[in-house]
């Protein structure tokens, strides 16, 4: 094999020091090796070097300080969040005004940063396209037969393979194919909890799973919720010990918006008290594989002795949104989960599927997943170092480990909602942090999708959000020296 062009050795390294800076191994303020140092390590010229560190500060991502070397770029040194604090108490969930206003939003306005989905340059649809034509070529059934509920065997056996990464024992009758993510957790709550239950959620929580806590009538309660190592174990274990939540559901691995990483031994824990009180959870895994570092992280489903994990899985927002197919490993639910989905779906596109399964088979899925990685690690580096540098002072952010989306927190006068509305006027759009939340907190937070590549627009699109939210902290400002010039 021949070597790298000089070319893609400086772009490699700088795409690893922008991984690096996206998963927080070095951060706001470190100081890099030296130019020498970098090259001796790597053991590539100081030319190559020297260019890759220009591509980092052209990002916004490294700045160059006189008589001292290169740091990672600090507009200003931020706190780390706090875990969040919710109301201990179960509630109604009432999202879908908000989320229906945020849609039209988002549906109306380039550029976006709502979309929690890579942009469409980023997925392989040439190959998609090429494996197609093949299948329907070879596959005269296709378009004659319902095909099978639980999914055609090809593509249940691809995924049980997969699972052999994280150890997972699983076979293709395990598995159950589904209409996208958003089904599998849809018949998991059908399966294991009724209208007027009380589900355990993290704090904040992806509105879409919201949306369906909702339209199924299932209290939420929100439990407290790090954004470095995800939900509290302690907080849950205190709030399970009535018997009154009769499930949980979590994303472990780079929740959607915290981009946090539940740690292994939290994982297991968090098993070990579920299962010994009856208390079954469903696993949102759908982000699992945007990892930033060198290794794919266990999911809940790991530690999963006794088939009390229902462990959802999707191929919508990691290959190909118009696909929409999803798989749930169901464990000691799988029968009645195999029931619903006959009720629900009868099946999953079987075309759709076999696609999915040759795609997967050819080593396709892999080199696809390899490039979708670095890209995001690198997007979101990029977005992070631009609101460091743009948006007011006090706000602040934690560095996800894993993913495309950036949970911001911004100064106290802002409010997301009003900022969304403002930000739409311009033809910017960003979801407000209040969808997050059964009783909208996060008032004062947004989302911001990383999905798209950098460009000149995305950056201007993005200073703007910051120079509205100055704008807002003003008019607060005056709003209030007027108030308390009144009361005397």
């Amino acid at each position: 094999m021949s070597a790298p062009s000089p070319a893609l050795l400086y772009q490699h390294l700088a795409d690893d020091v922008a991984r690096m800076i996206a998963s927080g191994t070095l951060r706001p303020g470190d100081k890099l090796p030296s130019l020498r140092e970098m090259r001796v390590r790597r053991q590539v010229s100081l030319s190559t070097v020297t260019e890759a560190f220009r591509v980092l500060e052209d990002r916004g991502l490294i700045e160059a300080r006189p008589q001292s070397g290169f740091y990672v770029r600090s507009a200003r040194q931020l706190a780390p969040l706090a875990p969040s604090t919710p109301l201990p108490v179960p509630a109604a969930v009432s999202v879908n005004k908000l989320l229906w206003r945020f849609m039209a939003i988002n549906e109306n306005t380039r550029p976006t940063f709502g979309n929690a989905v890579p942009a469409p340059s980023l997925f392989p649809t040439a190959q998609l396209q090429k494996l197609m034509a093949d299948v329907v070529r070879r596959g005269e059934s296709l378009f004659s037969d319902y095909g099978c509920t639980a999914g055609v065997p090809e593509l249940r056996r691809q995924v049980a393979r997969r699972a052999l990464q994280w150890g997972g024992q699983l076979a293709a009758e395990d598995i159950l194919v589904t209409c996208g993510g958003i089904e599998a957790l849809s018949l998991c709550l059908r399966a294991v909890a009724q209208a007027g239950d009380v589900v355990a959620i993290e704090s904040p929580s992806y509105f879409g799973l919201l949306q369906l806590l909702e339209s199924h009538g299932i209290q939420a309660l929100e439990i407290p919720t790090d954004p470095v190592t995800g939900l509290s174990i302690e907080a849950l274990d205190l709030a399970t010990r009535h018997g009154q939540v009769k499930a949980c559901i979590l994303v472990p691995n780079f929740s959607n918006p915290l981009g946090s990483l539940m740690p292994d031994t939290h994982k297991q824990r968090l098993v070990a008290l579920l299962a010994q009180r009856g208390i079954p959870l469903i696993e949102d895994d759908i982000y699992g594989e945007f990892y930033f570092g060198h290794q794919r992280p266990l999911p809940a489903k790991a530690f999963d002795t006794t088939g009390n994990v229902l462990y959802c899985g999707s191929f919508t927002k990691i290959v190909a949104p118009g696909l929409r197919v999803g798989w749930v490993v169901g464990g000691r639910y799988q029968a009645k989960l195999e029931v619903l989905k006959y009720i629900n779906t009868h099946n999953t596109s079987a075309l759709l599927q076999q696609v999915l399964a040759r795609f997967l088979e050819n080593g396709g899925f892999d080199r696809h997943m390899r490039r979708l990685r670095k890209h995001c690690a690198e997007q979101v580096a990029q977005v992070m170092a631009a609101v460091l540098r743009d948006f007011p002072v006090g706000t602040q952010v934690t560095p996800p480990q894993g993913g495309y989306v950036l949970w911001v927190v911004l100064p106290a006068g802002v409010d997301g909602v009003a900022l969304m509305e403002e930000a739409y006027l311009e033809g910017i759009s960003f979801a407000p942090g209040a969808l997050f939340s059964v009783s909208q907190d996060f008032s004062r937070c947004i989302r911001l999708s990383c999905g798209a590549p950098w460009t000149p627009e995305l950056a201007a699109a993005l200073k703007r959000i910051g120079e509205l939210a100055q704008q807002q902290m003003r008019h607060r400002g005056v709003q209030l020296a007027a108030a308390v010039t009144a009361a005397h």
